[in-house]
């Protein structure tokens, strides 16, 4: 059957208009897997381009049960009267069959939901970490193109995700608990040092002795990482997102990093560019190593005998990309 051509032109059109529909179309396009529609995903990106990267950045993790669909509908609510507008994102490449918690969030952000200034777009699904930040990516310019002067992009959990999200937003918001065993509660010392801005949520009722634990805690810890932009201290506060208070002093605080960070936003993005390029030339290269039959048989035959102890790892590895060499010759 032929495939139906995408007009990229007439989409490309509809979404710097604003078009929710055509935003969702064009969305789902540029997460497509089909080979035929990699180079329409790449001209639709092409043509919205130069409406987009104006938007502020911001990218929200924490640990699950940390509150963060409530964190973002609380905060989403504070940009939107604020006079802006707000698409929400997901990265989650680990979970392939809950696709992640955005979907089930997403129900739950009414306010969000039935907001015009919102948007609000599930996580890809997706098995490879490269793949789902590139859908993710591109997701961001299409939804700068179209009007959205604010991108939020969750991250479902702690864990290789994080990385990606710090490589595609301009601000790291790192969402704890507050008296879940502190240092303890699964946070890694990595995922501290990569936040701008630390918010300690479930701030309210009998919590408050356990978030003021947990600011000094953090604060304390915060001394002995390197600074990372001699403009900016990372800030520990506090908020409940459930009950909104606080809230407005952590968008103040967002506020506060791009006017301070303003020249380093547009470095880190020339940075994450050329990140991007260069793991999505190693994920090609990857796909196309994996996908040669010789390589395959032999690297199942090396693995039975390293395991069996007959050759070392690095020797079986020279042996594999010998055989890949060879299938480039033929």
């Amino acid at each position: 059957m032929e495939r139906k051509a995408i007009d990229t032109n007439a989409l490309s059109e509809a979404i710097l208009n604003g078009d929710r529909i055509a935003l969702s179309r064009g969305i789902t396009l540029v997460e497509s897997r089909h080979p035929d529609h990699r180079s329409d995903a790449n001209e639709l990106v092409r043509k919205c381009m130069p409406a987009a990267g104006k938007a502020k950045r911001i990218g929200i993790s924490g640990a699950p049960g940390v509150g963060k669909s409530t964190f973002i509908e609380s905060l989403g609510k504070q940009i939107i009267q604020s006079g802006s507008k707000v698409a929400v994102l997901a990265v989650d490449p680990s979970s392939p069959i809950s696709r992640g918690s955005i979907l089930g969030d997403k129900t739950r952000m009414e306010w969000l939901s039935t907001n015009e200034n919102a948007y609000i777009r599930p996580s890809p699904a997706g098995d490879t970490l490269g793949g789902v930040a590139r859908a993710t990516r591109e997701a961001i310019i299409l939804c700068e193109a179209a009007g959205f002067d604010h991108v939020v992009v969750e991250t479902v959990g702690v864990g290789q995700s994080e990385t990606a999200v710090k490589n595609l937003v301009d601000i790291f918001v790192l969402l704890l608990l507050p008296g879940a065993g502190d240092d303890l509660q699964g946070i890694k010392k990595g995922i501290v040092e990569m936040a701008d801005i630390i918010v300690i949520n479930k701030a309210d009722g009998e919590n408050m002795s356990a978030v003021n634990k947990a600011i000094g805690f953090y604060a304390s810890a915060l001394h002995l990482l390197p600074l990372k932009n001699e403009k900016w201290q990372v800030p520990v506060m506090s908020c409940s997102a459930l009950f909104d208070t606080g809230m407005e002093k952590v968008l103040h605080k967002v506020m506060e990093y791009f006017a301070k960070i303003g020249s380093f936003v547009t470095e880190n993005r020339q940075q994450q560019a050329k990140y991007w390029l260069k793991e999505s030339v190693l994920e090609k290269l990857h796909q196309h190593f994996y996908s040669q039959e010789s390589v395959s048989n032999a690297f199942k035959d090396m693995e039975k005998k390293v395991e069996n102890g007959l050759i070392q790892p690095f020797e079986a590895a020279d042996q594999i990309f010998a055989f890949y060499l060879d299938a480039l010759k033929k």
